[in-house]
């Protein structure tokens, strides 16, 4: 029974050490203490944060900017004083033979408009050779 248990710490104090060390990269003999590889991505990883941080920031003011840009305009427009509200003035009078003559007048414009038109439709309607 002793011998199992001094057996046992043996093994135990022989495996304490492989548990403690970190698991750190460790360079081959003759081999450069950095990696340059890994170095250049830590690099790079680190510029694309640094960048990531500077668009939110850049978002985030202008974000800010909005809202103050729509606070101000409110204010601006919350300020202004309505327009008043002009009513059409009262209708000019006139008198029954001034109406018939307008009416007259009209209705031949009219016509002679619908007669143009009736000429360019009997033009483009017309055969073709």
């Amino acid at each position: 029974m002793t011998a199992l248990r001094a057996f046992l710490a043996l093994i135990a104090l022989a495996m304490t050490p492989a548990v403690a060390q970190a698991q750190t990269w460790q360079p081959h003999p003759g081999a450069p203490a950095v990696d340059p590889h890994r170095y250049q991505a830590d690099q790079h990883r680190l510029e694309m944060d640094r960048l990531r941080a500077r668009a939110d920031q850049r978002d985030t003011f202008a974000r800010q900017l909005e809202t103050e840009t729509r606070l101000n305009r409110q204010q601006i427009e919350a300020a202004r004083l309505p327009e008043p509200v002009q009513l059409p003035g009262p209708r000019a009078l006139r008198s029954p033979e001034e109406e018939l003559a307008l009416r007259q007048s009209a209705s031949g414009r009219r016509a002679a408009a619908a007669s143009e038109v009736g000429q360019i439709d009997t033009w483009l309607d017309r055969p073709r050779d």
